[in-house]
């Protein structure tokens, strides 16, 4: 059966142990002195940038065509979504159905055993790896722009009419921009004294310019924001609806049809031989009582997100939920000598494994 949810990742009690020594499987209500430790299953988050654009129309947009010879300019406002990137992020969350208990055995060396705040096993007589996490988004400033109508002279304000206005706002641009060929040219007038006074003179001119242009053209605001759907697979789908985005409103709900739906696929690659009798099965479930501390080996899946039919992201992650769980035997943490262990944070396989003879 294939199964397909989002996800809210939930915090499990759990505490630092002394000593290690057998595991059994750990059963609700049944609380033998030691501490439980659960292995990871992988999920994945796709996050999101999506700018919206915002048009206001100018005061003299009308005119746009008159005067301007600008073509196409709307009249009305409006407001455009769009996703102008996509990111894809592992993490890992607790599978409930691999839980175990350590419990203390005066037979076995004392093992410090680091456990994450959700209760997944990371190391044993070792600190655990770290995960890089992702730098928050910031948004980028806002550009801040002239107000044209600081920039309107005494004879456009007291024209009797919008075209009038229009007419000779249109003749300011027009001199500014003659004015800022000439000074290129070297033949303005009052020509500046050095280099990086003609560029603040260009910049100044450029600025009126684009200032007092938008009164015709209208201005666009673009604002971006960071959006994110976590998603962990128990199996193998095809193209189950995601979200959905609405050129107009933006994210909306999965049944509004005014949005374009997104679909995502987990395919299992098969990296790993699953268990495919039940004497084999029968064999592993033992084994949850004989000491010594389990790991996943983990599969892989691909991930694909797609627009519509056209896939817009494609990639390979690890997989504990598609591969197993295997036992490192207790014989690596009796008294002879001290093992450190690191397992992936993300995967709970082994990561390092390292033994010291005592001195």
């Amino acid at each position: 059966m294939r199964k397909f949810f989002f996800f809210i990742i939930s915090t499990v009690l759990c505490g630092t142990l002394n000593a290690q020594t057998q595991l059994t499987e750990y059963k609700p209500g049944v609380t033998p002195e030691g501490a439980v430790y659960f292995l990871p299953k992988a999920a994945f988050r796709i996050t999101m940038q999506i700018e919206k654009t915002t048009y206001k129309p100018g005061d003299f947009t009308a005119y746009a065509q008159r005067y301007m010879r600008l073509k196409d300019v709307s009249q009305e406002p409006s407001t455009q979504y769009r996703i102008i990137s996509y990111q894809l992020t592992p993490i890992a969350v607790v599978d409930s159905t691999k839980k175990y208990a350590l419990k203390f055995n005066a037979r076995t060396v004392a093992a410090n055993v680091a456990l994450s705040d959700d209760g997944r096993l990371l190391a044993i007589n070792a600190e655990p790896t770290a995960i890089k996490e992702p730098t928050p988004f910031e948004p980028a400033p806002k550009k801040q722009r002239l107000n044209p109508r600081q920039l309107l002279t005494q004879e456009i304000l007291s024209a009797g009419s919008t075209a009038k206005m229009a007419e000779l706002t249109a003749q300011e641009i027009y001199d500014l921009r003659e004015n800022r060929n000439l000074l290129i040219k070297g033949q303005a007038d009052f020509m500046p004294k050095d280099g990086e006074q003609l560029r603040l003179m260009l910049h100044q001119i450029d600025a009126q310019d684009e200032a007092l242009t938008s009164m015709f053209k209208g201005t666009y605001d673009c604002d971006t924001t960071e959006h994110s759907v976590a998603v962990c697979p128990d199996g193998s789908f095809e193209r189950q609806l995601l979200f959905r985005l609405s050129q107009v409103y933006g994210l909306v709900d999965t049944d509004d049809l005014s949005g374009a739906p997104y679909y995502i696929s987990v395919e299992d690659m098969q990296y790993v031989p699953t268990t495919v009798n039940d004497a084999a099965a029968s064999k592993a479930k033992k084994k949850a009582y004989e000491a010594g501390v389990y790991v996943n080996v983990p599969g892989r899946m691909r991930v694909t997100l797609y627009q519509g039919i056209e896939a817009v992201l494609n990639t390979e992650l690890p997989a504990p939920q598609f591969g197993n769980v295997e036992l490192l035997s207790g014989d690596l943490f009796n008294k002879r000598y001290t093992t450190h262990l690191w397992l992936n944070p993300l995967t709970g396989g082994v990561e390092r494994l390292e033994a010291e003879q005592p001195k």
